[in-house]
């Protein structure tokens, strides 16, 4: 289980970042002191807490200042049984250029343990990675890397996309773009399937349908396996994501929303 919600985490991330490609950049429709917050749900049983967070006030990076964007994810009650996971993805995102400067993984998954900073150099794209230790105190590899465009990691892309014109995709329409993640360049293609209205812990939601194509693996099942669901309004906050696994599906709802700039 704790493999199906990292996977999960992973999954989520990636579609989320590569919605960054659609539009035209606009006004910010998030502001500092942000928190959004999941719970994510296998049948009846709820299995984790998931929060997206943004620092209530700015965060210096090369001088600059930044918002500091966190991702949370921890198992709760009975699905620790099958192993605790507690996750931390986070991102330093430029206010100016709306581009990551420092990118970070504290991944905490049973008796596996990961971290991991990268910097990134956007004008002369470049990217150097910090692996540390079990115990996170000790460098234990640095890697550069060489990035052919100026790229989104995972977290910031989905506040990246929050910035586009999303009014005027259509039904079917690809996107396909590239991002850095795990000492790679990525492509994920993703299809927007449409609009939906949904009943949510906030109430009724006009929302976007994306997809993304997934390769084959042994927990999604299908090629389009997760959908995520996007508000219309000047918020674009997710609401709702579902993974079809090969037994049953995962879902992640909405619960709550503070700090939004549009209310």
């Amino acid at each position: 289980m704790k493999r199906i919600l990292g996977s999960l985490t992973l999954v989520i991330l990636l579609t989320l970042s590569e919605l960054a490609a659609q539009g035209s950049v606009g006004d910010s429709p998030f502001t500092f002191g942000e928190e959004l917050s999941f719970e994510v749900s296998y049948g009846w049983l709820n299995l984790a807490d998931a929060k997206l967070q943004i620092s209530k006030r700015p965060q210096e990076q090369n001088n600059k200042p930044h918002y500091k964007i966190d991702v949370y994810g921890k198992t709760k009650g009975a699905a620790t049984i099958f192993g605790k996971v507690n996750d931390n993805w986070g991102t330093y995102l430029d206010v100016e250029t709306n581009l990551p400067s420092l990118s970070y993984r504290h991944i905490e998954e049973g008796s596996y343990r990961k971290h991991e900073l990268v910097y990134f150099d956007q004008i002369n794209k470049k990217a150097t990675m910090e692996l540390y230790d079990k115990e996170n105190k000790n460098i234990k590899e640095t890697k550069d890397f060489d990035l052919k465009t100026q790229v989104q990691d995972l977290v910031s892309g989905f506040y990246y996309l929050r910035l586009q014109d999303l009014k005027d995709m259509k039904a079917g329409e690809a996107i396909e773009i590239k991002g850095f993640f795990d000492k790679e360049t990525y492509n994920i293609k993703l299809i927007y399937e449409g609009t939906e209205t949904l009943e949510t812990n906030l109430g009724k939601k006009e929302t976007y349908i994306f997809s993304p194509q997934v390769p084959k693996n042994k927990i999604f099942r299908g090629e389009f396996p997760v959908k995520v669901w996007v508000t219309k309004d000047q918020n674009k906050i997710p609401v709702k994501i579902k993974a079809n696994l090969f037994i049953g599906s995962l879902n992640l709802d909405i619960i709550s929303a503070k700090g939004l700039k549009n209310n």
